[in-house]
């Protein structure tokens, strides 16, 4: 498990109302690492934020561990 999945589901889980209903998987590639967050549909909002600001910081966050590992990070909301 990377450090940058685990850095999404804490933030994710510490902003759902519904924490039990988070999960991340990672889908990894040689340079790449792709995130896909779900969340309840409750939460669906309150994750992605008025106009997008709550995700876009946690994507910045997310990019700036990635780039510490050599990895480029994307991170999805399904």
């Amino acid at each position: 498990m990377s450090a940058v999945k685990d850095f999404v589901e804490y933030v994710a889980k510490a902003l759902a109302d519904e924490p039990e209903k988070v999960a991340v998987s990672e889908i990894e590639g040689e340079s790449t690492l792709t995130l896909e967050l779900r969340v309840s549909e409750q939460d669906m909002g309150r994750m992605i934020g008025r106009d997008g600001r709550t995700i876009n910081a946690i994507r910045a966050l997310a990019r700036v561990l990635g780039a510490k590992q050599g990895k480029r990070v994307t991170l999805e909301i399904v």
